[in-house]
């Protein structure tokens, strides 16, 4: 809405998006504490952010190749998070909002969403032009160079990114489209944690590592410092190179360990078969130190000037306990946004997404018994994949203002093929100040 000048040391920016979704009702004989609720319902979610950024070299009025080549930005970032998704977020593995809060509890109070220094040490005088943003604040950074962040921040800022599905803003909503939904990154119930993150990028390839926070409790909103018995872990390499010949892309392979009090399914389903316990409840099974791990594989391809495709695949172990993100472990996605150039609205984008998530036996085994997780929990389980088709096209109005129409389909909500499908139409109003 404002212009933002590039060669300023102070960055001030914000942005606010609105989401409506809602579904009509939908076929199912039972209902669980967690599930979607089958009823016709409509809910409206707002957030907004406060962009907040310092180069101090710059304010302390020094300039020159040399300062570029060691630059340091400060930032704080303030949000507030209202409103409500349907069913208080429960009841799908890939939820159809990620701008959601999962503890509603919370309420709209503003809070600190990340706080960090990010340092760029360079390697070489030759410079890549970088669009300044919230997250950088340089409009060039050198070819190579080593990247630092520490301090509170949302994991997927600097992992598993792709042009084409993780803004939630712009683009797709669904939290398994966002965001690979095999990755159970380490973040408290709104997204973020403390942590440090040391990125090196390359002409052609980039690899990263970042050591993070984990939650106390799954979904918890309170973080455990002790990195001695609970961390997540996360390793990715970026290579810069298509599968098409003769055409750019992006391939990147992620890894992530986590380690935290967690629970497992298996133990539990075998406690309460056995009668040890009156219900499955993998809470009663946790171990400290308790480790979780999977990997995954993330594709942007261009195909032609306006067209481009991305998918996904992601996998994790599925023994231990779903604990920071989402109840997924195993998910693969195919998707494509088209730009609006062709038909004189450049800045208008359409996209189209398939994802299909699943979760292993273990896991099945538990929800057939009745146990809950932090997002998932009918009662009782007839498995099967869940699978979401999501369609959006986002219009630009005016300047920074953005408005998107939207709508997702989904069979077998929360892997249960006893309930659905549902239809989730939605608009969204976004804009950027």
């Amino acid at each position: 809405m404002f212009s933002h000048p590039s060669n300023s040391s102070w960055y001030v920016a914000g942005q606010a998006n609105s989401i409506l979704q809602g579904h009509g009702a939908f076929h199912s004989p039972y209902e669980g504490v967690n599930s979607l609720r089958a009823r016709g319902e409509y809910k409206v979610s707002l957030i907004g952010t406060l962009f907040l950024g310092l180069q101090p070299w710059q304010a302390l009025g020094r300039s020159g190749t040399a300062v570029k080549r060691y630059n340091t930005d400060l930032l704080l970032h303030v949000e507030s998070a209202g409103g409500r998704g349907i069913s208080q977020a429960l009841g799908l593995a890939g939820f159809t909002n990620l701008d959601v809060v999962r503890n509603p509890t919370l309420g709209s109070t503003p809070y600190i969403a990340r706080v960090q220094v990010h340092q760029t040490i360079g390697f070489t005088n030759a410079m890549v032009p970088q669009q300044r943003g919230p997250l950088t604040l340089a409009t060039e950074l050198p070819a190579r160079r080593l990247e630092l962040r520490v301090g509170k921040m949302s994991t997927p800022d600097t992992f598993d990114l792709s042009s084409v599905l993780s803004d939630s803003h712009l683009q797709f909503t669904n939290w398994s489209v966002d965001n690979n939904g095999a990755w159970d990154y380490a973040a408290d119930t709104r997204g973020y944690t403390y942590g440090a993150v040391a990125e090196y990028q390359d002409h052609r390839w980039a690899a990263r590592y970042g050591l993070m926070l984990m939650p106390t409790v799954a979904n918890g909103i309170s973080l455990d410092w002790s990195v001695k018995r609970s961390r997540g872990q996360n390793m990715e390499f970026e290579l810069r190179q298509g599968l098409l010949p003769g055409r750019a892309g992006v391939q990147r392979v992620l890894a992530f360990v986590n380690n935290a009090h967690m629970g497992s399914y298996r133990e539990a389903v075998t406690a309460f078969r056995t009668g040890q316990d009156r219900t499955a409840d993998i809470t009663a099974h946790e171990h400290v130190g308790a480790a979780k791990y999977g990997f995954g594989y993330n594709l942007e391809q261009p195909l032609t000037k306006h067209l481009t495709a991305a998918a996904r695949f992601g996998w994790n172990d599925g023994k231990t306990e779903s604990f920071a993100y989402t109840e997924i472990e195993q998910t693969v996605l195919l998707g494509a946004a088209y730009d609006g150039e062709r038909w004189g609205r450049a800045n208008d984008r359409a996209g189209i997404a398939f994802v299909s998530n699943a979760i292993k036996r273990d896991h099945q085994h538990y929800l057939e018994a009745g146990g809950l997780g932090f997002i998932l929990g009918d009662g009782n389980l007839r498995y099967g994949r869940e699978t979401t088709e999501e369609l959006y096209y986002t219009a630009h109005l005016w300047r920074g203002l953005f408005a998107a129409a939207q709508v997702s389909h989904i069979n077998n909500p929360g892997y249960n093929q006893a309930r659905g499908p549902v239809w989730v139409p939605g608009l969204r109003a976004h804009v950027d100040f």
